[in-house]
């Protein structure tokens, strides 16, 4: 059993920036952010394939978001830039040990879950 454990998140004014990270306490291979918000389906933000493929990123954070993992693959990042209101959510972080998710914009393709980290971007 894989855990995830997610952190960096905050309140920061709009055009700021925040930093998640997601330590995972085991081998992992494909991880993926993703974010909800009450009374919504979980969304997709960025995906990184252990096999390279990729990364993509939802049309909403293209060009203000970055997703990279450490050297030795077990942490993931999302480098969060230009930051909207519409950007607060709850962010997970998602893991599987495929060496790529085809499908990787489908939470349910993901086996191991953090608890999420709540991300409060004011206006």
């Amino acid at each position: 059993q894989v855990q995830l454990i997610e952190s960096g998140g905050g309140l920061v004014q709009s055009g700021g920036s925040l930093k998640l990270s997601c330590a995972a306490s085991g081998p992992t291979y494909s991880m993926a952010w993703f974010r909800q918000v009450p009374g919504k389906e979980r969304e997709f933000v960025a995906n990184l394939n252990y096999n390279g493929d990729g990364p993509y990123y939802s049309d909403s954070v293209k060009g203000r978001f970055t997703i990279s993992r450490d050297g030795g693959k077990n942490t993931l990042y999302l480098q969060m830039n230009s930051l909207k209101p519409d950007d607060t959510a709850v962010y997970y972080c998602a893991a599987d040990r495929r060496v790529v998710v085809t499908l990787y914009w489908r939470a349910e393709e993901y086996d191991y879950w953090g608890q999420g980290t709540q991300v409060t971007v004011s206006s």
